[in-house]
C-alpha cells in the first residue's frame, strides 16, 4: 500500500519538506532506491550512495540540505534509527496469514479463544488453553494444555507453547521457537564426577561410572508483556518454580534459557546467548552474540556483556564486561594488549639473557 510523504512523516512524528504528496511504495537503501521508494539516508557519510539510485524522497538527518542532494521531498527525523521503528511497522507487508480459523485447525472443546483470533492451517490448541483477543497464530503452531497466551499475540509458523505456560500481551514469536521444554535436570545416585570437580576445582576423586536419572519439570514458564522470542530459541520449564522472562525483553534467534532462570524487564539478548539454570538476570541487561552465563549466578541491572563473553561469576549492576572469563571491558582490553606484547617481551628477555651470558655477568 502506497503512502504520501506527508502521511509517513506524520506517522514518524517527523518533519516533511518539499512535495509532501509524492507517493511512496516501499523503503530502500539509497543506491538501489527507485522513484517510488523512500531512501534511508540517516547518516551523511553515506550520502554518495544517493546518486547511484533514482530516489525522489529520502529519510534524512537533521540539518541535511535535501535540495542540494537532488531530492523533490524529504523527511527529517531527529533520530533516524528510532524513526525506522515506526517506518518499518507502517510499511511491513506482513506474512499474509488469513483471518479466521482454518478448517484444519484442531481446537479442544475446553479451549477458550478471544474475539478476532486467527488460527492458521494445522494449528493445535490444547485442553483448557486460552488465546487472547486479536491474536494471530500461524501455521503448524501448538498451544499446550492449560497454556495462556495474552491478547494481540503474533506467532509465526511452527511455534510450540508447552502446557501451563503463561504469556502476557502483545507477544511475538519467530518460527520454530519452543516455550516450555523440559529442563536438563539429571542426577546420579551418588555425587557425580562433575559435582566433585566443581567443588574441588578440578579433581574428580575416585572415578565412578553412574547412570543419570531424570528430574521432571513441575514448574512452567511465565512471560510478561511485549516480549519477543527469536527463531529456534528455547525456554525451558522450571524444575519446581517457573522460569520467568520479564516484560519488554527481546531474545534473538537460537538462544537458550535454561530451567529456573529469571530474566528482568527490557533485556536484549543477541543470537546464540546461553543462560544456564537458576541464574538471575536484572533489568535492562544487554548480551551480545554467543554470550554464555554459568548456572546459579546473578547479573545486576544495566549490565552489558560484549559478544562471546563467558560469565562465570556474579556481575554487579552497570558493568560492561568482555572476555573468557568475563571481566570489566577495560581490564579485558589491557589483558589482551599485554597478551599481544608477550612474543616481543619474550624476545627481548632472551636477547638480554644472551647479552648477560656473553658478558660473563652471571658468574
Amino acid at each position: 500500500m502506497a503512502h504520501t510523504v506527508g502521511q509517513i512523516a506524520a506517522a514518524l512524528n517527523a518533519e516533511a519538506l518539499g512535495d509532501t504528496e509524492l507517493l511512496i511504495e516501499k523503503v530502500a537503501e539509497p543506491a538501489s532506491a527507485t522513484e517510488d521508494d523512500l531512501a534511508l539516508l540517516t547518516n551523511p557519510k553515506f550520502a554518495d550512495g544517493l546518486a547511484k539510485g533514482s530516489a525522489r524522497v529520502a529519510l534524512l538527518w537533521p540539518g541535511a540540505d535535501w535540495q542540494t542532494l537532488g531530492l523533490k521531498a524529504a523527511i527529517i527525523a531527529p533520530r533516524g534509527r528510532y524513526a525506522m521503528a515506526a517506518l518499518t511497522r507502517m510499511m511491513d507487508p506482513g506474512q499474509g496469514f488469513a483471518q479466521g480459523i482454518h478448517p484444519t485447525a484442531i481446537i479442544d472443546d475446553t479451549a477458550e479463544l478471544g474475539e478476532n483470533v486467527a488460527l492458521g492451517p494445522f494449528v493445535v490448541v490444547g485442553p483448557r488453553a486460552r488465546v487472547g483477543a486479536n491474536s494471530v497464530i500461524g501455521p503448524y503452531c501448538h498451544i499446550g494444555m492449560e497454556a495462556s497466551v495474552g491478547p494481540d499475540a503474533f506467532l509465526r509458523d511452527h511455534v510450540s507453547i508447552g502446557a501451563r505456560v503463561t504469556i502476557g500481551a502483545r507477544f511475538i514469536s519467530q518460527p520454530g521457537a519452543r516455550i516450555g521444554a523440559d529442563g536438563m535436570s539429571f542426577v546420579t545416585p551418588e555425587a557425580s564426577g562433575v559435582e566433585k570437580a566443581r567443588e574441588s576445582l578440578g579433581d574428580q576423586g575416585e572415578l565412578v561410572s553412574q547412570s543419570w536419572t531424570r528430574i521432571h519439570s513441575l514448574g512452567a514458564v511465565t512471560i510478561g508483556d511485549d516480549v519477543e522470542i527469536g527463531a529456534n530459541t528455547c525456554i525451558d520449564y522450571g524444575t519446581i518454580r517457573d522460569t520467568v522472562v520479564g516484560s519488554g525483553t527481546k531474545i534473538d534467534n537460537q538462544c537458550h534459557v535454561a530451567h529456573n532462570v529469571t530474566i528482568g524487564t527490557d533485556c536484549l539478548f543477541a543470537g546464540m546467548v546461553g543462560i544456564a539454570g537458576s541464574t538471575k538476570i536484572g533489568n535492562n541487561v544487554v548480551m551480545g552474540g554467543q554470550v554464555g552465563v554459568t548456572d546459579n549466578t546473578t547479573i545486576g541491572d544495566n549490565v552489558i556483556a560484549g559478544g562471546g563473553a563467558k560469565i562465570l561469576s556474579k556481575v554487579p549492576a552497570g558493568q560492561v564486561v568482555l572476555g573468557y572469563p568475563a571481566v570489566k571491558m577495560d581490564t579485558h582490553l589491557d589483558m589482551y594488549k599485554a597478551l599481544r606484547r608477550l612474543p616481543r617481551t619474550l624476545a627481548q628477555l632472551k636477547n638480554r639473557q644472551k647479552s648477560v651470558s656473553k658478558d660473563g655477568s652471571n658468574d
